[in-house]
């Protein structure tokens, strides 16, 4: 027996059915201190400390919709190389539409549509797992505190010498023996 599936909170559903198609609706998510650390936990990061989603969600045309809205949230992560807590600030705009008929595209060849934000229209959205999902596309992938580096490692057997990336680049030698000798040159003229 599979065990459930739990959606990591806060969850706000919004069935299409019962939104007026003449008008927006507005909405707006703020999740409270153990929703931000469902959302932390969710996305493997070390904390969320602030996060709020909000927008509307309009008729387009007569049978299709667009959510527009927008995120905001000042999340804690790792730095990739010193594991330091590392505080960023994230503002995105998010959109999505919802079309009762996607386009055909055939089977050969097909450019990718002027709208990539276009999906099926469902029954219902989750503006949590909206929000999570914008969330996550905004996190920076390798977040790095101001003047870390990962430095050099150099690796070799024992009693040889290691080569380094300077080494790898056969034309360096080159270009000092080129300045040599037109060092060489401008002695010899003097």
């Amino acid at each position: 027996m599979e065990a459930p599936v739990t959606k990591p909170s806060p969850s706000q559903t919004i069935r299409f059915a019962d939104l007026r198609n003449r008008r927006d609706t507005s909405f707006a998510l703020s999740p409270d201190a153990a929703g931000r650390e469902a959302v932390a936990e969710a996305l493997g990061i070390v904390g969320v400390k602030k996060l709020r989603f909000e927008g509307r969600i309009a008729p387009l045309g007569k049978r299709d919709w667009v959510l527009e809205g927008a995120l905001g949230a000042t999340v804690v992560q790792e730095c990739v190389v010193t594991l330091a807590p590392l505080t960023t600030r994230i503002d995105e705009n998010v959109r999505r539409s919802y079309l009762s008929e996607m386009p055909d595209f055939g089977t050969g060849e097909v450019e990718m549509p002027e709208d990539d934000t276009a999906e099926l229209l469902p029954a219902e959205i989750d503006l949590g797992e909206i929000m999570i999902e914008a969330l996550a596309l905004a996190l920076p992938p390798f977040p790095r505190a101001d003047g870390a580096s990962l430095g050099g490692a150099v690796y070799t057997k024992p009693g040889a010498q290691p080569m380094t990336d300077d080494d790898a680049k056969p034309f360096a030698g080159l270009s000092a023996l080129r300045d040599a000798l037109e060092n060489k040159d401008e002695d010899s003229d003097n």
